[in-house]
């Protein structure tokens, strides 16, 4: 395992802060520097795609993978983001292969799989207990292994984002178009729903089943409120979800807050977003 030692010794420096002398909260912000801006960048093509319920139902998924694991006895943490992909990719299967519309397909396979794993639950009641955590999720629980697996996914995101950005702007506006330019569609939208999937999933460790979708969206909605172009969104949101990450979980550490990390990230991504709407109000008034 790589030795994760000169940077937990850089984190106090570069973070002059009391609580950043603890080893839990150096990593929980490596972590967060790792996965708020993957979330972000995937957040661009959720807001653009209009596939926010997707990404909700995928976080609920993360939900009866626990409970799976826990009912199989095997680790939550490996059948959480298995169960996660597997549901984002039948949601794709499913949309692709249907006549119904995008959000009836989620609505169906997302009633189902909360479904069966509240029944998977409700066979435990002292299981129940148990889930709480990954329902409020919780940034400082977070291991050097997890971050080192953030580390690799976060690669394969960035590759993935430079590679396919263009093309899936394509599928996005107009498939027929896409096709015309010889873009594998299928191949483009499944790897897309398997690296949110596992992104959504590593997040409801981060933030909690109840603010994973925030993560994605809110970020990215601000991005498009102050960008000029598709490619300005994409740096916007990984600003904006840089600047909310950081101040989030040191003023959540700090005595006079002492509130939960993930929800303190998202209010300030939620400051972030109002700031940009009165940004955009003000330069559409210029314009007019």
């Amino acid at each position: 395992m790589p030795d994760l030692s000169p940077i937990y010794e850089l984190m106090p420096r570069v973070f002059p802060f009391e609580c950043m002398q603890a080893r839990f909260m150096q990593t929980a912000m490596l972590g967060i520097l790792l996965l708020a801006p993957m979330a972000a960048s995937m957040g661009v093509q959720v807001v653009n795609f209009r596939m926010a319920f997707f990404a909700d139902a995928i976080s609920h998924s993360a939900f009866t993978g626990v409970a799976v694991g826990m009912i199989l006895a095997y680790d939550p943490t490996l059948t959480m983001p298995v169960f996660g992909v597997l549901v984002g990719l039948a949601i794709m299967a499913t949309q692709r292969r249907s006549k119904l519309s995008e959000d009836t397909v989620i609505g169906v396979i997302f009633s189902a799989v909360v479904a069966f794993g509240l029944a998977v639950v409700s066979r435990d009641r002292s299981m129940a207990r148990d889930m709480q955590r990954f329902l409020y999720g919780d940034i400082l629980t977070v291991t050097e292994g997890e971050v080192l697996f953030l580390a690799a996914l976060f690669l394969v995101v960035i590759g993935f984002q430079a590679w396919s950005y263009n093309r899936l702007l394509y599928i996005g506006i107009n498939q027929t178009l896409a096709k015309t330019h010889r873009i594998r569609i299928a191949f483009y939208q499944y790897f897309f729903a398997a690296l949110l999937a596992l992104i959504v999933v590593f997040s409801v460790r981060a933030v909690g089943v109840f603010m994973v979708t925030a993560m994605l969206i809110v970020p990215a909605a601000a991005a498009r409120n102050m960008a000029r172009s598709a490619g300005a969104m994409f740096w916007w949101a990984l600003a904006v979800s840089i600047a909310s990450a950081v101040p989030g979980l040191i003023i959540s550490a700090q005595d006079w807050a002492r509130t939960a990390a993930g929800a303190t990230i998202v209010l300030i991504a939620f400051a972030w977003f109002a700031a940009s709407m009165l940004y955009s109000s003000m330069r559409g008034r210029q314009k007019a």
